[in-house]
């Protein structure tokens, strides 16, 4: 009764900001997605009636109580009820990407855990109610399910059971296309984006205004995917980064999760477009940026992002690999 899964983060072209249920976690609109090949979350579960309550360690360090506790044992709890299962289990998860920071470390961690958990316990679930169950851990965790790119339909129905992810396209289709994942910071996010969408939707003025775009934004980017037409997907993608972030920063309080160096990196990527080195930059809930951009220049894109002053880390993405099940476990 143990399984050990990978899952890789996504980062979305389309973002979702807002959710119309909190505890189902649908959202207020579809989204789209990249899975990257370079950051995962490795994740080993185990239930044995050994355990007298669940465990759980993340990166080596033992997590007891909070939210972030509370969050796995529901999710386990949702896996338990569907197997009939009142085992306790043990996980564990490994990422190799700073968590909590602007990486969707959230949704290959909740992709890695529902996979690991339906296996451990015996269930045999296709991509569809993975994408249903992953959702309700972590929204975006419904897009890591899949390999390429990925779209999170926000669905109507009120029990969520048509809000899933399907496979816009796979890994293979587009090769060429790469993302320069930046780390400008290594610190967790002090707003994390549970609140800072409620926040946000509470009584940002701009948001219905994004509710209102999304939907054009949404058909350009599927357009830009399925027809390899990078101008398209790297313009529209970096406008609707803009617009969430809009609606974040004239919400009361504000939220602000760029940090000095993101905006010096943005004006990097539009100095280099100015110059001919095509790129465009997305940024989810947190201060990274990513520079999406086409293999012929990925280097070159990259060793300017390296050189901007306080930039960690860069990493060089390409689309990923669906969340699946791996043998060496961590435990």
């Amino acid at each position: 009764m143990k399984a050990t899964a990978l899952a890789n983060s996504n980062i979305a072209l389309v973002k979702y900001w807002g959710k119309r249920d909190e505890r189902l976690i649908l959202p207020n609109n579809s989204s789209i997605s990249m899975t990257l090949d370079k950051l995962h979350t490795t994740t080993t579960i185990e239930f044995s009636d050994r355990y007298k309550e669940d465990s759980l360690k993340i990166d080596g360090r033992k997590v007891v109580d909070g939210e972030e506790f509370g969050r796995a044992v529901h999710q386990l709890n949702l896996v338990r009820k569907m197997s009939q299962s009142h085992l306790h289990a043990r996980v564990e998860s490994e990422n190799n990407f700073p968590k909590a920071a602007g990486l969707a470390s959230s949704a290959s961690g909740f992709a890695a855990l529902t996979l690991a958990a339906t296996k451990a316990l015996g269930l045999h679930l296709d991509k569809k109610e993975l994408s249903v169950l992953a959702r309700q851990g972590s929204g975006s965790a419904c897009r890591s399910i899949y390999g390429g790119f990925a779209e999170w339909q926000m669905g109507t129905r009120p029990d969520g059971s048509d809000s899933y992810a399907k496979q816009i396209a796979p890994k293979e289709h587009w090769p060429e296309l790469c993302m320069v994942v930046t780390v400008v910071t290594q610190e967790e996010k002090k707003i994390k984006s549970r609140p800072g969408m409620s926040q946000t939707v509470a009584n940002s003025p701009l948001y219905k205004a994004w509710l209102e775009t999304v939907e054009g934004d949404l058909e350009k980017v599927r357009a830009g995917i399925l027809e390899k037409n990078f101008q398209l997907l790297g313009a529209t993608a970096e406008v609707n980064a803009l617009k969430m972030h809009a609606t974040m920063h004239t919400a009361t309080p504000h939220i602000i999760y760029w940090e000095p160096r993101t905006i010096t990196l943005m004006k990097e990527v539009m100095r280099m477009r100015e110059e001919g080195l095509e790129g465009y930059f997305t940024i989810d809930g947190g201060p990274q940026v990513k520079i999406l951009c086409l293999e012929k220049d990925a280097k070159k894109i990259m060793k300017r992002a390296r050189e901007v002053k306080g930039v960690q880390e860069t990493m060089l993405c390409q689309a990923g690999e669906e969340t699946k099940i791996i043998e060496k476990g961590l435990f």
